[in-house]
């Protein structure tokens, strides 16, 4: 028995120390990368992206590129390249990660701009993902900014600003569709405030025409006639030719009413403003 478990012991021993080496020896592709240059393992990451389609395995190679060869062109190559590789990835987080390192690192560098840019593209990209969170709209519309006034004369500025225009769109958007709801529920106060806040915040996107219509019928729907037609009034002088505008004035025609300014709230100030061109 006690020659049982010294063989046992002794065989345990030998399980471990083989186990202890095999944890302690570096990795054969370590071993293989460390022969070869900066160069050499940054072009094997472009043909595992480009070629072989295989961007993990790309993502470590530009790494190790920078890991064993810091502080040299290849390694900021390789650092921008490992920011685009994990945003083909939608690994979106990580990508801002290494955009935002090699801003910090390179803030003069020529790839700069792209850096920058593929932050906000991480942010803008998972807009339509995230449902009715609009913090990564908001964040993606900081991001585009810096883009536009930091590098207007990039080959991202005009890209940057499209987008920045979309994503505006996109928070007035959202506030359409809250507000239609409230709409829907016969909750007049609380689709106004949201009616609202696209003509005031976002008079320059493509829903300010609904909303003009929509705050019609929820003054209508109150009783409010004077705040009505300021609406119509407003919604004919921008967009006559909108199917907005001949709803609003089917609307008020029905109540015996017309689009004309009256009164003095909130849209009045806006009908001076916009249409008279008075700021004081």
């Amino acid at each position: 028995m006690a020659g049982a478990g010294s063989n046992a012991a002794r065989k345990l021993g030998l399980a471990l120390l083989v186990a202890c080496i095999a944890a302690c020896a570096p990795k054969p592709q370590q071993l293989a990368l460390e022969n070869y240059t900066a160069e050499d393992i940054f072009k094997r990451g472009e043909l595992e992206l480009e070629v072989n389609k295989k961007p993990k395995d790309a993502l470590n190679y530009f790494q190790e590129a920078e890991r064993l060869y810091p502080y040299t062109e290849w390694a900021k190559r390789a650092l921008i390249m490992q920011a685009f590789t994990l945003h083909q990835t939608r690994n979106y987080e990580e990508a801002r990660i290494a955009a935002q390192r090699y801003l910090d690192f390179y803030p003069g560098a020529e790839d700069a701009a792209y850096a920058q840019y593929l932050m906000a593209l991480s942010y803008y990209d998972q807009i339509e993902e995230v449902g009715r969170d609009q913090g990564l709209t908001f964040q993606a519309l900081q991001a585009l900014r810096v883009v536009i006034e930091q590098y207007p004369d990039s080959e991202y500025a005009k890209s940057a600003i499209l987008k920045f225009d979309l994503a505006f769109d996109h928070l007035a958007a959202k506030e359409m569709e809250i507000g239609r709801y409230y709409l829907k529920q016969r909750h007049y106060t609380a689709a106004i405030n949201r009616f609202r806040s696209v003509v005031q915040d976002f008079q320059t996107t493509t829903q300010t025409a609904e909303a003009l219509e929509r705050l019609v019928e929820c003054y209508l729907g109150l009783g409010l006639n004077d705040e009505a037609q300021t609406a119509g009034a407003i919604l004919g002088f921008n967009y006559q030719s909108s199917p907005f505008y001949q709803d609003a004035f089917n609307l008020l025609k029905n109540r015996g009413l017309s689009p004309e300014a009256k009164g003095t709230s909130w849209l009045a100030t806006v009908y001076r403003q916009m249409v008279k061109g008075e700021w004081l």
